[in-house]
């Protein structure tokens, strides 16, 4: 009997070695890699985080990002990482189809891979990542719409600025099915460009008088729908709620015109998959589970616990 124990203890530290990288490592470089384009202020808190985790743990971390958000250019960018060979990756699932084959080929190639945002933990795991950490879109989307439907809501446009990404979709589908619609045509593609996002929502709303709400994607289409609303005089006079925070957000809360924002917390997507990949690349230590960052709602009950932080940890 002892011998046995002995023999299960030796291959058991065998296997712990097998998958961890020298202990007590220092310096270490990793690479994250995000889709959207560099106009996307929304990734700063993200940046911040990252900034912070460097300094904290003393490493180094190389962000990426296609500067147009072409999908095609960040799975190039995620090729080129593993010629590279960094301790570790750090990646966004915006589309699975064109991102799978790169982020496998990295988890082939031995690098530690984590990710993050964007995609679901089914994915994650299906491509040999550690873990994700991230907000389940969909959920959130039916949350959300969940908090319409108890609100007296019956229909609603979707203002999407980044039409190619999935997990935008999942959360106007998430809140389609909460109201128990069909998605359809309510979900309008506006581009990433203020003027034309203020734009497209105007002549929606005029040719769509009966419309509820408004269900934002994140600052870059909710930051203009608010000067849209403003505009034609609107604000407060019809249901709006957002995804993510910015000031213009938190102003829009204050002011009525907002009902409420859900919070993913983007910091801890960048904080934490750094200190992960750390532990693990130090101490072979491995979080054995996925991260929901979120979802939660900012309201004009709690406002103001976030609002000095928003763009900056928030």
């Amino acid at each position: 009997m002892k011998n046995l124990i002995k023999s299960v203890a030796i291959a058991s530290v065998v296997t712990i070695a097998s998958f961890a990288s020298p202990v007590f490592a220092e310096g270490e470089k990793y690479i994250f890699i995000y889709h959207s384009p560099d106009s996307d202020s929304w990734w700063n808190v993200i940046k911040n985080a990252i900034g912070n985790a460097e300094d904290d743990l003393g490493v180094t971390v190389d962000i990426r990002n296609p500067p147009t958000g072409d999908i095609a250019d960040m799975a190039r960018l995620v090729q080129q990482s593993i010629a590279s060979d960094p301790d570790g990756l750090v990646v966004t699932i915006a589309d699975y189809d064109a991102l799978s084959g790169p982020i496998r080929d990295a988890v082939d190639a031995g690098i530690p891979v984590i990710t993050v945002n964007s995609g679901t933990p089914a994915q994650s795991a299906e491509l040999g990542a550690m873990l994700h950490i991230g907000q389940p879109e969909f959920d959130a989307g039916f949350a959300a719409g969940s908090r319409a439907k108890a609100d007296g809501i019956g229909n609603f446009v979707c203002v999407n600025h980044q039409i190619n990404n999935a997990p935008l979709i999942e959360r106007c589908r998430g809140f389609a099915e909460a109201l128990g619609v069909e998605l359809g045509n309510s979900m309008i593609d506006v581009g990433i460009d203020p003027s034309e996002v203020k734009n497209r929502v105007i002549a929606y709303l005029r040719t769509n008088p009966d419309v509820e709400a408004i269900l934002g994607l994140g600052p870059n289409a909710s930051d203009p729908t608010i000067a849209a609303l403003e505009e034609i005089g609107m604000a407060g006079e019809i249901y709006f709620g957002t995804f993510d925070m910015s000031d213009a957000i938190a102003d829009a809360i204050k002011a009525g015109t907002i009902q409420w924002a859900i919070d993913q917390q983007p910091y801890l997507q960048g904080y934490l998959p750094i200190s992960f990949l750390t532990m693990f690349s130090r101490y072979g230590v491995q979080i054995p589970h996925n991260v929901n960052s979120g979802p939660g709602f900012i309201t004009s009950e709690n406002i103001e616990l976030v609002a000095t932080m928003a763009g900056v940890y928030r």
